[in-house]
């Protein structure tokens, strides 16, 4: 059968007028959303790289398709009220697309209607469909469609509203999806969406069920491998999917908001850059330990509170509860999935990883011995943060330093703990002609793998890279 016979027979099984859907606590099982997503797989089959479908061929049945998706979208809209503009422009969306023949598509309109941040109420849900690429997933710009749900307790609401504010943060659990998140993708970002102009984003996305399925097999494996007795406060998240979800939603959103606050040497929004990758490990780690500190540091507050005999509201007693899960969840996230996951081509999470074992490691409150790994937990919080520090003293010092001085301090405090690669140029001191040049030069001559694995990463990779290739795809139902 040819690809177009293909297409129509698909399209003659997907098209229909759906009955209309009201609740969107079972959107997903409802005919509507079936259409929807089956049109959605099949017209991803039919666009290139940057979301267009450019062989005329395709576009007959291109436009039965659309014709399905919206459709679908029209039956589910009631289940979704607070979404109605949303969805609205993007039916518009879509049928512009359609006739202006299948370019490079335009989902502007209905991404500035689009405002989950808006509705963070537990259990709220969304119907998401644009033409996107999905991070750590796939970079063609092809469309999705999903059904979440926020995730937003009322002690999370009582720490956004209190000293860790981010009205851009949105907490989501997915409940279906098309295939670009069948990946390793766990973001839902406004600037991953085809679109004419780049507007001022107003939100951003965490889906912290998947984050907190992967943390729960991968960690699981991980103690197991590595003979490590968790603490009983880090066993319980292995067995409770929703515990730990709210563990990683208190990180993501002190995470979230830091990368734009502290004495920063830099844009904030460094990605756009073009620098060493280790610049990227030390920014994203330096967020990451803040959240670890500020756990620590809400932690010892609420804990003297409440030893002193000061009643704790409901909020704060979840809190406290909380904020040592975070503690365990940034340290075995890091150095048990972050550090072996991914290549080792430019892997800045995976060097951040690296990076928490070595320091700690280094100083006595990490140990790897009789093939055996443990913690001196009482020494474990001052020493996370004394890394941290490290890294705002770098910070701050470098707001008076030129960027390629800020970048060769950035590698000094890397190889104080890390070993480079025997190959590197940086480690051997950077020829005059590269110092005295052009920044390109200087990332030029940063290795792929400037920071290997370590023998006990390497050991441990062998091992554990079944348990990560597992977790592609993964969703908070899949224990």
């Amino acid at each position: 059968m040819s690809i177009i016979s293909a297409h129509s027979t698909a399209v003659q099984a997907i098209v229909g007028e759906p009955e209309v859907v009201e609740d969107a606590s079972i959107a997903e099982q409802s005919a509507a959303w079936a259409q929807l997503k089956d049109a959605a797989i099949a017209i991803r089959e039919m666009q290139i790289k940057d979301g267009s479908i450019p062989d005329a061929a395709h576009h007959a049945a291109a436009r039965d398709l659309v014709a399905a998706i919206t459709a679908g979208i029209r039956a589910l809209s009631p289940a979704f009220p607070h979404d109605a503009e949303y969805l609205a422009a993007s039916v518009a969306d879509f049928d512009r697309w359609v006739a202006e023949g299948f370019g490079v598509p335009d989902f502007l309109d209905s991404l500035l209607a689009f405002q989950p941040q808006q509705h963070r109420v537990d259990g709220t849900r969304h119907l998401v469909v644009f033409p996107m690429y999905t991070q750590n997933g796939s970079s063609d710009r092809l469309v999705e469609a999903l059904i979440v749900e926020t995730i937003w307790p009322e002690f999370i609401a009582a720490l956004e509203a209190g000293d860790y504010g981010n009205k851009l943060f949105v907490s989501l659990r997915l409940v279906d999806f098309t295939p670009g998140y069948d990946t390793n993708s766990a973001v839902l970002f406004p600037e991953t969406v085809a679109m004419r102009e780049i507007p001022s984003f107003t939100w951003g996305a965490i889906f912290q069920d998947r984050e907190a399925a992967r943390y729960r097999r991968v960690t699981r494996a991980a103690a197991e491998i590595t003979k490590l007795d968790l603490p009983e406060r880090a066993a319980a998240m292995l067995d409770d999917q929703a515990l730990t979800e709210r563990a990683f939603v208190m990180w993501d959103i002190i995470h979230d908001r830091t990368h734009m606050r502290g004495d920063l040497p830099f844009d904030p929004f460094m990605i756009k850059q073009r620098m060493p990758f280790f610049l990227y490990s030390l920014e994203e780690l330096r967020c990451d330990l803040t959240a670890f500190r500020e756990s620590v540091k809400i932690e010892r507050t609420l804990g003297a509170r409440s030893e002193a005999g000061d009643a704790l509201t409901a909020s704060e007693q979840e809190m406290l509860e909380h904020a040592g899960l975070v503690q365990y969840a940034v340290i075995f996230d890091r150095i048990f999935r972050f550090a072996i996951t991914g290549s080792r081509v430019r892997n800045y999470d995976g060097l951040g990883g690296q990076l928490l074992f070595a320091w700690l490691h280094q100083r006595g409150v990490l140990h790897w011995t009789d093939t055996a790994l443990a913690f001196d937990w009482a020494a474990v919080p001052d020493a996370v943060v004394a890394l941290g520090d490290a890294i705002d003293e770098l910070y701050w010092r470098s707001i008076d330093r030129p960027k390629t001085a800020h970048w060769l301090a950035a590698y000094d405090l890397v190889r104080s703990v890390l070993t480079p690669n025997p190959a590197s140029r940086w480690a051997r001191g950077l020829p005059d002609e590269i110092l005295a040049g052009a920044p390109k030069g200087y990332t030029d001559a940063v290795l792929d793998d400037e920071f290997p694995l370590s023998m006990f990463f390497e050991a441990l990779d062998k091992k554990m890279k079944p348990v990560i290739e597992s977790t592609v795809g993964i969703r908070g139902t899949d224990h």
